[in-house]
């Protein structure tokens, strides 16, 4: 997938973007309003469940990897009927996602490993400087 799909225009109800504060509770804030903004839409529960744990990952990575003092991160939702997307931005484009196995801590770093199962396709852009789009979508059901 390329990066062309997330500036489309879209209609207003299709589309929401909100910068946050990269902390903890910014990262919260992201997933309470990605859950809002499914249900409002009457998005299958699957959909709502699993855009709600890849909106938490997405958005903790970006309080946690990509946090520099004084920039937020974007979370952005958007539909076209067949997909949802999740798109965090940060600006830390130097610091690209990756699998983390650490020796000493089992429960960190398996995060890419949540989106890959959740996500029917997931990936990064990169840009504009220093930015980076980490994305995820989901297939939406057939009506």
């Amino acid at each position: 997938m390329n990066s062309e799909k997330s500036t489309q225009l879209l209609r207003p109800a299709d589309h929401f973007s909100v910068l946050l504060s990269p902390t903890p509770r910014g990262a919260r804030l992201a997933r309470l309003l990605a859950v809002d903004w499914t249900r409002d839409r009457d998005l299958p529960h699957r959909v709502t469940e699993a855009a709600e744990h890849l909106v938490a990952e997405l958005a903790t990575n970006a309080a946690t990897h990509g946090r520099l003092t004084g920039r937020d991160f974007r979370l952005a939702l958007l539909t076209d009927g067949a997909t949802l997307r999740v798109e965090v931005t940060d600006t830390r484009g130097d610091d690209l996602p990756r699998r983390r196995v650490p020796a000493t801590n089992a429960e960190s770093g398996r995060g890419l490993l949540l989106v890959e199962a959740l996500a029917d396709r997931w990936g990064v852009d990169l840009g504009p400087v220093p930015r980076k789009t980490v994305w995820a979508e989901l297939d939406l059901p057939r009506a």
